[in-house]
């Protein structure tokens, strides 16, 4: 196998354990609390399918980008459901039971609607950008088998970790601290792995490149915001499950559909710069807040 080939088996890998370790962890109830807030789900499919992928693709478009490096950006862009969306939601001082919920519901919508929204969008911003790069064609995802995949990579996974939590309280939460322990095992060394296969592509990544990941981050925050339900807890869960989006995902989609090209180095470079900037920003928010309450409202 090549090197690229030993990156997606561990994307997938991590990806599978991953979303185990987050069902293992969530109360159901705080997802049905979140998932019949109509008014709620509505309002992040609109922050996070919707702004997020916009302000992307203007700023994809403002900063005249590579067409494969603009296919790694849009591809974290269009992938919510990230699952530091809790923990730093918590630094923030915000509400935790609804971030829990939007990283379920966001987690399992994304699985269809991310493939779906790089089916429209990659092959027209690549148009707008630069037409087909020399050396292959337009840039386009199979919907059907990305569908697929993130289904049996995601989705399952979590719907696994889920019915563990329900019907066997104590054995999930026996579980629970190995699973964490080897997601972060398993991360460290997928990242440690792209970063070392791909570091002179990283190292080149040029200043206006962070000014654009910057834009992305903070028009992300901007948008989840707004959208949140009254509140200032609700509205800070809102924020930063909106701004946080998810590694995992965009890397299982970038090295299964463009392996060994800039849109893997691109995915990366964005999921490590905003996960660092949203847990700064998280831990100074949270300094000037007061406590957060657990409640959902409606």
């Amino acid at each position: 196998m090549t090197v690229d080939q030993w990156i997606n088996v561990l994307v997938t890998v991590t990806l599978v354990e991953l979303m185990v370790a987050i069902g293992l962890g969530v109360s159901l109830a705080d997802v049905i609390g979140v998932a019949r807030n109509g008014r709620l789900v509505a309002q992040a499919a609109v922050a996070n399918y919707v702004c997020v992928p916009l302000a992307a693709v203007g700023l994809l478009l403002l900063f005249r980008a590579q067409p494969m490096v603009a296919a790694g950006f849009l591809i974290a862009a269009v992938c919510p459901g990230a699952p530091y969306g809790p923990p730093f939601t918590a630094m923030a001082k915000g509400s935790v039971a609804v971030s829990v919920g939007l990283m379920v519901v966001l987690a399992a919508s994304s699985a269809l609607l991310a493939p779906l929204l790089l089916y429209v969008l990659l092959p027209w911003m690549q148009q707008k950008l630069a037409g087909a790069e020399a050396g292959r064609g337009p840039l386009s995802v199979n919907a059907g088998k990305m569908v697929l995949t993130l289904l049996v990579t995601q989705l399952l996974p979590l719907f696994a970790g889920l019915a563990v939590r329900w019907r066997r309280p104590k054995l999930a939460t026996r579980l629970l601290r190995p699973a964490n322990l080897l997601s972060a095992v398993l991360n460290l060394g997928l990242i440690g792995l792209i970063v070392a296969v791909h570091s002179q592509t990283l190292l080149a990544i040029p200043p206006r490149a962070f000014v654009g990941m910057l834009a992305l981050v903070l028009a992300a925050l901007a948008a989840g915001w707004l959208l949140g339900t009254p509140g200032g807890e609700n509205r800070k869960a809102m924020a930063v499950s909106t701004s946080v989006r998810n590694v995992g995902v965009s890397l299982v989609i970038a090295t299964s559909s463009f392996p060994g090209t800039p849109a893997v180095t691109a995915a990366l470079a964005f999921g490590l710069f905003q996960t660092v900037l949203l847990a700064l920003v998280a831990l100074g928010w949270g300094r000037l807040s007061p406590a957060a309450s657990a409640s959902v409202t409606s």
